[in-house]
């Protein structure tokens, strides 16, 4: 399998894992059961679900209130869009990109 193909892959798989534990903590906060750590949710984040992260926030409703998931949130898939475009753009060229 090609290493794009991997990476593809993998960035899918977090997302969705970013995604469903927004939903599993909004779940767990309402029946007050044992909760996810916020740690958690932003380390999903930071190895690549921002994406996923954000759009479960907004679609479970969860953590919107929380000023440090509002802004961190954004302000880690911003960072990772900047060190994409950064690699893509390097003039030293990486062999399997």
């Amino acid at each position: 399998m090609e290493v794009i193909v991997m990476m593809i892959i993998y960035v899918l798989l977090v997302n969705i894992t970013g995604f469903a534990l927004m939903g599993i903590d909004k779940g767990r906060a309402k029946k007050r059961g044992f909760r996810i750590p916020e740690a958690t949710l932003f380390v999903v984040a930071l190895i690549g679900g921002s994406i996923g992260s954000i759009i479960g926030m907004l679609f479970f409703r969860h953590k919107t209130r929380k000023w440090y998931f509002i802004y961190g949130m954004p302000v880690i898939l911003l960072i990772q869009i900047a060190l994409v475009a950064a690699l893509l753009l390097s003039p030293v060229k990486i062999a399997f990109l």
